[in-house]
């Protein structure tokens, strides 16, 4: 089933390789830089008698040292099914690109991190044909960032803590620094990370904390976050007051007199179907009042022809 959480490791992983620090690090190796990745297809399906996608695959290839595949899956709980599919996953990309795999599992939960990092065993009594141990990206691996000015640094590894770690007791003051940090950028590029983190905090209690701090512009259409709905919002709100503004606009070209009484109703109407219906009215009415009155209107030197 595809959550947020899911959609999350989609648009980080493809979008900022560099989130993966912490896994460089532990693999004592150069922190990652995003020109070394490209991102491959995660259909891990044969003949397609059952199909079987990864989350996302990206292939690490730096000026120098060693070449291998990423194969990043989100984990919300424990699931013995998901481990057996790993271990598939593995084989299979390793055999397709002749590359070895590092499997690197996101878990919010602290109880689903431990069991993700296995080991997961295909075994026979004491013999154990092939073993499977991801690399957990965690709240025991991934830091907790409390410094704004890291923020600013390492966004996207900012942005993982910031949901990794969405239920620490700490919490509220993690999203705090990394709001902080979001908002030093431009207003276009600090919307995308609000709403990244908001999608991926998906029904933690921390997730009403981070909409207290969110702004306004919208990076992810369909999503439902509070910045979404605030931009649709205004937007909306734009367009009802453009067509007020059209409304009377035709009626002062067309030389009609205004009372205040219309103009009030008009710039007060909040219903779009309604200013439309006026605007239609407006350009053949012969007062202002008639723009508003109940069924259609019908001009006065129409209705006196015979």
């Amino acid at each position: 089933m595809v959550t947020s959480t899911h959609e999350v490791s989609h648009r980080l992983f493809q979008e900022h390789p560099e989130a993966l620090a912490p896994v460089f690090e532990a693999l004592r190796l150069p922190p990652p830089v995003k020109q070394d990745f490209s991102e491959l297809s995660p259909d891990a399906t044969e003949i397609r008698p059952l199909e079987r996608r990864v989350d996302t695959v990206l292939k690490f290839e730096p000026d120098m040292g060693e070449s291998f595949l990423l194969a990043v899956e989100s984990q919300t709980k424990k699931d013995p099914d998901k481990a057996r599919s790993w271990s598939y996953y593995i084989a299979y990309l390793s055999a397709k690109f002749d590359m070895p795999v590092l499997l690197v599992a996101l878990c919010r939960d602290r109880a689903t991190a431990s069991w993700a990092m296995g080991p997961f065993e295909c075994a026979v009594g004491p013999w154990s044909t092939q073993t499977t141990r991801p690399f957990v990206l965690g709240p025991q691996t991934v830091p907790k960032i409390t410094d704004t000015s890291m923020v600013t640094q390492q966004p996207a590894l900012s942005a993982l803590s910031a949901i990794v770690h969405s239920g620490d007791r700490r919490a509220d003051a993690i999203l705090d620094t990394v709001a902080h940090g979001f908002a030093s950028f431009p207003s276009s590029i600090m919307a995308y990370w609000f709403e990244l983190v908001e999608i991926g905090l998906e029904n933690t209690p921390s997730k009403k904390k981070w909409r207290d701090l969110m702004s306004i512009g919208t990076q992810f259409p369909g999503s439902g976050t509070l910045i979404e709905e605030t931009y649709l919002e205004g937007k909306a709100e734009g367009k009802i007051e453009g067509k007020a503004e059209d409304i009377l606009r035709a009626l002062k070209v067309r030389g009609l007199t205004i009372p205040d009484s219309v103009h009030e109703r008009i710039t007060t109407c909040t219903d779009l179907d309604t200013l439309t219906t006026w605007f239609d009215r407006s350009l053949t009415a012969t007062t202002a009042e008639d723009v508003l009155k109940e069924g259609p209107t019908v001009p006065t030197d129409a209705a006196e022809q015979p």
